[in-house]
Parts: C-alpha cells; structure tokens; sequence
C-alpha cells in the first residue's frame, strides 16, 4: 500500500526518528563517496505551480544521487486543474512515475493529487504546509543537538505553512515552541489546537517578539509576504515591524543560539545582514540538508 507525505502528522514519531536516522547514514555515505544507487532506473516526476530554488534542486540532485532520475513539468506544461483536472494528471503521471513531488498553492490539489495517484505524493510546498523543509529543519538543529526536549524555537514573524509545519512537528515531537506573530498574521487555528491537544510539546503565541526569543535555541524566520502575497508586501512591512531578528534578538537568546531561515531571505527586512552572517547562523546548513532528507523521504517512500 502506497504511502504519502502531505504533512508531518502523516508521520509517526518513529518514523520521523527513521527518516532523521536514514538522512544522516545517506549524508555519511554520500561524503565518503559510498552512496548507492538505490532508486536506480526510477522516476520522479515534479509538479510545479510555484518557482523554486532549494525545492527543485535538491528533489532532482537527491533523485540523480540514488540512481534515479526526476523530469521537472512546469506550471504552462501541467496546467493543473485548469489545462487538465487534477484527477486526471494524477492518474496519468503514476502510470509513468515511481513518485510525484509537487509544489502547489492550494493545498486542496495536492490533496486530490494524493487521492488519485496510485504513487506516494510528496508536499513540496503548499500555502497552508511545508513538511520537508521542516524535517530538514529538525535534522539539521539533532546534528548540533542530542534532542528536541529541552530546545525552545522561537518562531518570528508571519503564522504561515512553514510555521504550520513547526506546529505539526510539535504534535509528533517534544520542544519549547514559541510564535512571535503580529495581530491577524496567528497561525492556522485548528492545527495549533490540534497540536497543543498531543500534549507533547510546549506551545506558546506572543505579541512581542522579544519575548518569544528570551532564552532560545533557536531562532527562526521566513519572509515577511510570501508567493501569492506580493500585493500585500508594502503592508505587511508596516505590520511587521520590530519582527525581524537582528542583534537586540540575539542578545535576547541563548548565548548559543542558533539562528535559521528557510530561504528565500529578503536582506534588511525579517532579518538583517549581521545576523544571518554571523556565527550563530546556520541558515546554508538547514538549505544543504534539505538535500539529505528528501533523499530519506524518496527511499522511505518509493524504495520498492
């Protein structure tokens, strides 16, 4: 039976322990050259409505890694639910495909994506979630860390999908979560409710950033308007306002903090130049191990 990732809560908290356990033997092997192909002669195609860096890269690197291949389909070539309906493209990439990774705004297509294909779906983003880069994320914070228990993550800034992937974390695993969001930017409701009813983790929204960041392990941002909000930019800079990590909120937090973006970084606004070059970031850590446990993710779900 096939298995899907659209969100961290379809995981079990021994299989996000196996997928962290599997990225770091294909780190290993892949650094001392001893990598083995083990999606050889398998393909993963990669739906995109959405422009992407990291995602694209390392989906197609991470496939090419294991002996296998990934054919990137463009928003004009797919047209998904306007050219061609969902169930449809769904249907006809499984019966070319291993796998199928897409990059989405509504998180209702790869929902139906999912409920049609007869391969494992990968969430490579949508507006409402963004799984893998937060099991890079938690990868990357156990390679500095034994554990989760006792990191406190301050979240700054907007209560968008990357936050609402911290938050599904939260459900699967214990830590110190704390969101720092202005007014009328809180994080998705239900998913916070629902996380806090696990009664795994420590789950705290504030006002004041500041107070978010006392004390932290980690700090953590993304851009203040995200694809899709570009209209809203000039507002939303206005909002946010004091939501930015620089050296007041590092001073505010632990004298080792570490500090992370997921990427794309807009220099001077939710973060400054000092802080994300400085020794407390681990920023191009977090984005080379996306890399590391997408390719977990692939031989979780597709190994045959």
């Amino acid at each position: 039976m096939k298995k899907d990732l659209l969100a961290i809560t379809d995981l079990s908290t021994e299989e996000i322990h196996h997928l962290f356990h599997l990225a770091k033997e294909l780190k290993r092997k892949l650094q001392n050259g001893k990598l083995a192909p083990l999606l050889r002669g398998q393909t993963l195609a990669m739906v995109f409505q959405k422009p992407s860096t990291r995602t694209r890269v390392s989906f197609e690197t991470g496939m090419f890694q294991l002996g296998g291949h990934a054919l990137y389909c463009s928003p004009s070539e797919i047209g998904l639910g306007q050219r061609e309906s969902v169930s449809d493209v769904a249907r006809v990439l499984s019966r070319y495909n291993d796998g199928i990774m897409a990059r989405l705004f509504g998180h209702d297509l790869i929902v139906a994506l999912a409920k049609f294909a007869s391969v494992p779906v990968i969430n490579g983003l949508t507006d409402l979630l963004h799984p893998c880069q937060v099991l890079g994320d938690v990868f990357t914070i156990l390679e500095y860390r034994e554990c989760l228990d006792d990191v406190k993550v301050a979240w700054i800034g907007d209560g968008n999908n990357v936050a609402h992937s911290w938050i599904n974390m939260a459900a699967r695993l214990s830590m110190k979560l704390h969101l720092a969001c202005p007014k009328g930017y809180d994080p998705d409701q239900k998913i916070l409710e629902e996380a806090r009813q696990a009664g795994l983790s420590e789950i705290i929204l504030h006002r004041d950033p500041i107070e978010a960041a006392r004390d932290a392990d980690v700090l953590y941002t993304d851009v203040w308007a995200s694809m899709g909000q570009e209209k809203e930019s000039e507002k939303r800079k206005k909002v946010f306002k004091g939501y930015q990590i620089n050296q007041k909120m590092i001073d505010a937090a632990k004298p080792d903090v570490k500090i992370m973006h997921c990427l794309p970084a807009h220099r001077g606004e939710e973060i400054t130049d000092e802080a994300i070059e400085s020794p407390h970031s681990i920023v191009f850590d977090q984005a080379e191990n996306r890399l590391h446990i997408q390719k977990a993710i692939l031989v979780m779900l597709m190994k045959k």
